[in-house]
């Protein structure tokens, strides 16, 4: 995703996958990049498989949030676990 705006800001819902006890919420964050860290980093497995981050009224799912993590572009420094 060319010219993708990680200081944009940016809301999480997390997957209704109601088979998978969470306590994980709906989050908004201050820049995209904080959010998509969190997706990656913080949420369980099965959270983020039905999970998306809106931003400038756009929708990412799962394979979107994974592919900006992994890119260069991606602003913050990783987690060697994820």
């Amino acid at each position: 995703m060319q010219n993708f705006d990680f200081a944009a800001p940016a809301e999480l819902f997390p997957s209704r996958n109601r088979k998978v006890a969470s306590k994980v919420k709906y989050r908004r964050f201050d820049s995209a990049a904080d959010a998509i860290r969190y997706a990656i980093e913080e949420l369980p497995e099965p959270l983020l498989l039905g999970a998306c981050i809106e931003i400038n009224e756009r929708r990412l799912g799962h394979q979107e949030i994974r592919a900006l993590y992994t890119s260069d572009a991606y602003p913050l420094k990783k987690s060697k676990a994820a």
